[in-house]
């Protein structure tokens, strides 16, 4: 088991989450249904998986959780992608965005292969 509030990718993921919300707020008001309620729930995603594995006994367990919050990293990426294309976020803060995500994913992939399964 470990203690998820002292992983680093846990913490830098909540940061990350917490800055989706603010960039979430700049999208138009009628996503509000739509991408941003799907942006906002894949930014949750990856610290919550990320600490729900911590708890699990094994580590095996925990990597299947790591998986989990990769996926969810590829779906938010996806996402920001789309808001992109469709002009609904600044070229800057896509970019941004995309470098913390892209950070997250090698940190998750770093932890996955420390892990003795």
């Amino acid at each position: 088991m470990h203690n998820f509030k002292e992983l680093k990718i846990w913490q830098k993921s909540v940061d990350f989450a917490v800055d989706v919300y603010k960039l979430t707020q700049k999208l138009p008001a009628e996503e509000k249904f739509s991408l941003v309620s799907q942006m906002r729930r894949s930014a949750v995603s990856i610290p919550s998986n990320i600490a729900e594995g911590a708890g699990k006994r094994t580590n095996r367990d925990f990597n299947s959780y790591l998986v989990n919050s990769l996926g969810s990293c590829f779906e938010l990426e996806t996402q920001l992608i789309i808001s992109n294309k469709l002009e609904f976020i600044k070229e800057e803060d896509f970019v941004s965005s995309c470098t913390s995500l892209e950070e997250i994913q090698k940190m998750t992939v770093g932890l996955q292969k420390s892990l003795t399964i």
